[in-house]
């Protein structure tokens, strides 16, 4: 079936009737949330503004990460490592119905130190993270370069060492996008580009969402469209505080693999290409350009991690804008107002795949958050702080 053709039957269908639910963005994050909302739902469509978007989803590192996760928000942890247990459920899920598979590897990842200052940091952060009280708890462990060596020969002799996880992982973002998208051709979630939201009405208990080419109609709601959610939060009757972050790629080109295990900003993919990231910056929303003394920045610490890097090409590099809360932790709620409409918004769209596809779409459908969620909620920026 064309693409043309299938498009006019999801017209054709919009036309006619009242969507189970429908989520507002089409990437990575908004994408896994529909994809589990179809094994909940029959009737599902993804809105999606097409190409002229922030596309955080395809320039992402693609790390299942951790490590790092939850300082300052424990639950954060929690929910995190749910996701990393649930991933290779869902890529297998993905599989079976697709063909396709998304580079899915959790052998383990590395944090690198190069100093000695390094050292005795990631030592004392990652000691604070696990011992926050109501923190969950898994194995790490600060090995030495010798250690390291063992694990990843041809380190630089500046590296003295790395914080090291049996459960951090990697896959890739671009394949998993398309496995995402594939599923909703072969389960007939309706996908429809080109479709920017306007405005959204609240109707008979039913969503009515404005778009260029008609109003769409659907009974639950899910606004995940990164930076875009602070605009349509506030038609929902939330304030969704998000900036944009910039982060910085370049990738390498193609070599035999070296690298089985990733590190935070350094990894090799399943295909050999090599990634080196990732910067932290804040930017503007127009600032999307990549920047000579960031990319040096990144590459010299790469060289320094691996010294071999020196001789291998530069292919490309990019950048793209994350989508960061105020206190940079996820946000997911429902519309005190709107019942039946909910928000998610996180920075971490390939960690939290698993979770936003088979923990938070069911929650959706069921029309209710669970307790473990509240934490996520944008009730926690109003908080008065004491004097």
């Amino acid at each position: 079936m064309s693409a043309s053709t299938k498009q006019s039957i999801a017209n054709e269908r919009r036309h006619k009737g009242v969507y189970d639910a429908l989520v507002i963005g089409g990437g990575l994050v908004g994408s896994a949330i529909a994809f589990g909302l179809r094994q909940e739902v029959d009737h599902v469509a993804v809105l999606d503004e097409g190409d002229v978007a922030f596309r955080a989803s395809r320039g992402n590192f693609g790390l299942v990460w951790v490590q790092s996760k939850g300082m300052g928000m424990p639950a954060y942890g929690h929910w995190t490592v749910s996701s990393q247990r649930l991933w290779s459920a869902l890529a297998e899920k993905l599989e079976a119905i697709t063909g396709l598979e998304v580079g899915l590897e959790q052998k383990g990842g590395l944090h690198a130190v190069l100093t000695e200052h390094e050292y005795e940091s990631r030592v004392q952060f990652m000691n604070k993270l696990i011992e926050q009280p109501g923190m969950i708890h898994y194995q790490w462990k600060m090995l030495d370069r010798k250690e390291l060596l063992d694990m990843v020969p041809g380190i630089g002799p500046e590296v003295l060492g790395a914080s090291w996880t049996e459960i951090d992982g990697v896959a890739n973002p671009l394949k998993m996008l398309r496995a995402l998208h594939t599923a909703f051709d072969v389960q007939n979630v309706d996908y429809l580009p080109e479709h920017p939201v306007a405005d959204i009405h609240f109707k008979n208990n039913i969503f009515e969402m404005d778009t260029p080419h008609g109003v769409v109609r659907a009974k639950k709601i899910v606004v995940a469209s990164g930076l875009g959610n602070q605009v349509l939060g506030n038609q929902i009757g939330l304030s969704i505080p998000v900036r944009p972050q910039r982060g910085q790629i370049i990738v390498l080109e193609r070599t035999k693999r070296m690298l089985q295990l990733p590190f935070a900003t350094l990894r090799q993919m399943d295909e050999g290409t090599w990634l080196i990231g990732d910067s932290q910056e804040e930017a503007a929303y127009a600032d999307g350009e990549v920047g000579l003394p960031i990319l040096a920045t990144l590459a010299n610490r790469a060289v320094r991690t691996i010294p071999k890097l020196r001789d291998v090409r530069v292919v490309r590099s990019w950048s793209a804008l994350r989508v960061m809360s105020k206190d940079g932790f996820p946000i997911y709620e429902e519309s005190p107002r709107f019942p039946g409409a909910f928000v998610a918004t996180c920075h971490s769209g390939v960690t939290l795949a698993a979770a936003h596809a088979l923990r938070l779409a069911p929650m959706v459908v069921e029309g209710k958050l669970s307790e473990e969620m509240a934490p996520f909620s944008t009730r926690r920026f109003n908080v008065q702080a004491t004097t």
